[in-house]
């Protein structure tokens, strides 16, 4: 999606109310054009195959189908769609387990309507946005659990692309990475992309994924890098 297109959104809650409240919030911003709902996991699916809007806001606790099946489904069905996991679990394994199904974006209920705003317009710029402290646990879980990947960091990716992962994987943002590297972040933001096709990744939530597994974290943060810490708000 152009950044300069105004994000198609579809919300997906079994809860009516909830449903019409993020309407009624992404109408009156301006900037998000609401195109569909959905009231489970099993009808978000159908509607996201059919209307393949950019961004999908989805609760995980869902008759019929979770939003964590639905948002897997959703994926492989519209691999342009990316997923904003909205829900009031602070379940540290609801986090991974939605990461792990595909969702670029997780955020919890309670959250300010300014940050769940600036969530929806990260994700659909294609970012991977998890609040602060709830990336230090995903990313730590990750690395913790999985087996490194066969290739290594060195393989395909020069220095300065590097050192660009590590600090994104790390959550920090694109304005962030670029004030780190003396770079702007429209720079930053299109050697992420480059990366992602360089390394083959269908997303770039699978590069992040990747990018831990592959042990990048190990390495010290470059010189005035902020550590993983900082987080992505």
């Amino acid at each position: 999606m152009s950044i300069a297109q105004t994000p198609r959104v579809m919300i997906v809650d079994d809860h009516s109310i909830m449903r019409d409240g993020l309407k009624e919030l992404l109408e009156r911003s301006g900037a998000f054009e609401v195109v569909g709902q959905a009231q489970n996991g099993l009808e978000a699916v159908a509607i996201a195959r059919s209307l393949r809007p950019d961004v999908v806001i989805m609760d995980v606790m869902m008759p019929d189908k979770d939003g964590i099946d639905a948002c897997r489904e959703i994926r492989e069905a519209a691999p342009n769609t990316r997923v904003l996991i909205l829900t009031a679990s602070t379940d540290e394994d609801a986090v991974i387990a939605a990461v792990d199904a595909g969702a670029t974006g997780y955020l919890q209920k309670f959250s300010g309507k300014e940050q769940l705003l600036a969530a929806i317009r990260d994700v659909a710029e294609g970012e991977f946005t998890i609040p602060g402290e709830l990336t230090r646990q995903v990313l730590h879980s990750i690395h913790a659990n999985a087996q490194k990947s066969e290739i290594t960091p060195s393989d395909g990716l020069t220095d300065r692309e590097r050192e660009i992962l590590t600090l994104y994987a790390r959550g920090l943002s694109y304005a962030q990475i670029a004030e780190v590297r003396g770079n702007r972040p429209l720079t930053i933001r299109n050697a992420i992309y480059g990366i992602r096709d360089k390394l083959g990744a269908n997303s770039i939530q699978e590069m992040v994924v990747w990018a831990v597994r592959s042990g990048l974290l190990d390495e010290e943060p470059p010189h005035g890098a902020a550590s993983e810490e900082s987080g992505r708000d």
